[in-house]
């Protein structure tokens, strides 16, 4: 893959700009006390400016997660089968406490967390967020009605257990301590997708829950049947 070239290198760190400093603003006063002209001017550019990169305040904040938001959909293809790559993924990101996985203590992601789980305008952007996400995998998955359901499924386990971890550490608990019932919970969770979506699991993809009959159980459904 070629390196980016002058431009667009320009380009994405003006992203990065406009993001910073809008977010150290709407972290300091509040994200409904910032207008987008303060933006602008904090980060000396110009309303039209700031808006061709930009075309919208919440997405500002976004842009800081906005590298995830086909990541479901580039693990999938990894193999051995979509499930076990996703489940890999996830777990490793818990081991290397990536903030996605809402399994991180920093005082700077602790902050943004509350940022945009606190704010309405926020968490509705994100849920649009999501959604691409979810479509992007769909795609992958193979586009068809099938594949739409198991992606929302997917992206739907994802936040759950991102957000479970987010709220137990916001709480005060320690990485450390929650690390242990973050994995079990991620594994559960892909247990449960594992059950109830056998075509896209293999052995040992994820052991589903113990308690009564596995979703699923049986002949996997013929694909786009």
């Amino acid at each position: 893959m070629n390196a980016p070239g002058l431009r667009e290198r320009k380009r994405q760190r003006m992203f990065r700009t406009l993001s910073d400093v809008a977010v150290g603003l709407f972290l300091e006063k509040g994200f409904d006390a910032v207008s987008v002209a303060e933006v602008a001017a904090a980060a000396e550019v110009s309303k039209p400016t700031l808006f061709r990169y930009f075309p919208a305040k919440e997405d500002l904040v976004l842009h800081r997660i906005a590298d995830h938001e086909g990541e479901a959909a580039r693990v999938a293809g990894q193999g051995p089968t979509p499930l076990a790559a996703l489940r890999r993924h996830f777990l490793a990101g818990l081991e290397r406490s990536d903030p996605v996985t809402g399994l991180n203590d920093r005082p700077d992601v602790l902050a943004f967390h509350a940022l945009l789980y606190g704010t309405p305008a926020l968490v509705a952007r994100l849920y649009t967020h999501l959604e691409r996400s979810e479509a992007a995998l769909a795609e992958v998955l193979g586009g068809d009605l099938e594949a739409r359901l198991a992606a929302g499924q997917i992206i739907a386990v994802q936040r759950v257990l991102a957000l479970e971890n987010w709220r137990r550490v916001a709480a005060g608990e320690r990485v450390a301590d929650v690390r242990e019932d973050a994995v079990a919970a991620a594994e559960r969770g892909f247990g449960v997708l594992a059950a109830g979506l056998p075509w896209l699991a293999g052995p040992g993809d994820g052991e589903p829950p113990s308690n009564g009959e596995p979703p699923g159980k049986g002949e996997p459904p013929s694909k786009g049947a």
